[in-house]
């Protein structure tokens, strides 16, 4: 096995173009190392991208924020900008693992690792993020929920990597939110995430919202459904009451020791409530 660490993104690409083998992407390495030494995992090839200096900050992009796919969950969530632009996104964040282990991993690790109950990734398909990826062909722009395809498994290619993922801009009187269920307190993985973002406008109604759901599916669950039944109201108790239906109708979990299939999707639904709850609150100020 191979270890490199490249300090550009061709000299990145070039690596990754050229591997014969099977490669891993190294940018924190919180769940590559934890693999490696449960041998699960035995790639031909490491590429470390730590230390390409364009993809270790946080720049202000058209009223959003660009996070390269190298910054840490700990310099996100102690960034005043993102955290007062996206406080669902920067919770969920500060959910993964231990102090410790955010001052290595990255959201673009959280979500490249392919894990149904990844934290970060409900808060940021809620928050309509793009993942900028960079391979052999150039670089193309791609949701963030188109990137998880299966357990342990995602849309980007061999000779492709994350170089950021762009939280958007957010209109006026919007709000987001992440919760989980866990059976301890903490550094514990999700057996029901929720994130939710919408809108409101002058009068206290919803004109947008997007609830995304972890560890009900296969992959991460943008719910278009469940988003519709918060506009046009006053987020009052009615809607919530449709919103928590329509959460747990989506929902296709699993049976496994951490929680049954019951318990799941009646947990996704009373989250969701909770959830929305707290961004309707941000929305109005």
């Amino acid at each position: 096995m191979k270890y490199l660490a490249p300090t550009t993104i061709e000299g990145a690409v070039r690596l990754l173009s050229e591997a014969s083998g099977s490669t891993r992407i190294l940018a924190g390495g919180t769940d590559t190392i934890v693999q490696l030494n449960a041998e699960q995992i035995e790639p031909d090839l490491i590429v470390d991208i730590k230390r390409i200096g364009e993809i270790r900050g946080i720049t202000n992009e058209n009223g959003g924020f660009r996070i390269g796919a190298a910054v840490s969950c700990a310099e996100m969530t102690e960034h005043d900008g993102v955290r007062d632009l996206w406080p669902g996104c920067v919770e969920a964040a500060g959910l993964i693992g231990s102090t410790q282990v955010q001052g290595r991993a990255t959201i673009a690790g959280n979500l490249c690792n392919g894990s149904p109950a990844a934290d970060s990734v409900p808060a940021m398909v809620a928050a309509g993020a793009v993942v900028r990826i960079i391979g052999t062909d150039g670089s193309r722009d791609v949701a963030v929920e188109k990137i998880p395809v299966g357990p342990g498994k995602t849309s980007i290619g061999a000779d492709e990597f994350v170089h950021s993922i762009f939280l958007p801009p957010r209109p006026e009187r919007s709000g987001d939110a992440y919760l989980r269920f866990i059976p301890r307190t903490e550094m514990d993985i999700a057996v029901v995430g929720v994130g939710i973002n919408l809108t409101m406008d002058a009068s206290g109604v919803c004109t947008a919202a997007r609830v995304a759901l972890g560890a009900v599916a296969e992959t991460v669950l943008l719910v278009e459904e469940a988003g519709d039944t918060l506009i046009g109201t006053h987020i009052d108790d009615a809607a919530l009451d449709n919103l928590a239906r329509a959460v747990s109708a989506a929902c296709k979990p699993i049976n496994d020791k951490r929680g049954t299939v019951e318990f799941r999707t009646r947990v996704a639904g009373v989250l969701a409530k909770r959830v929305a709850k707290i961004a309707a609150e941000r929305a109005r100020g």
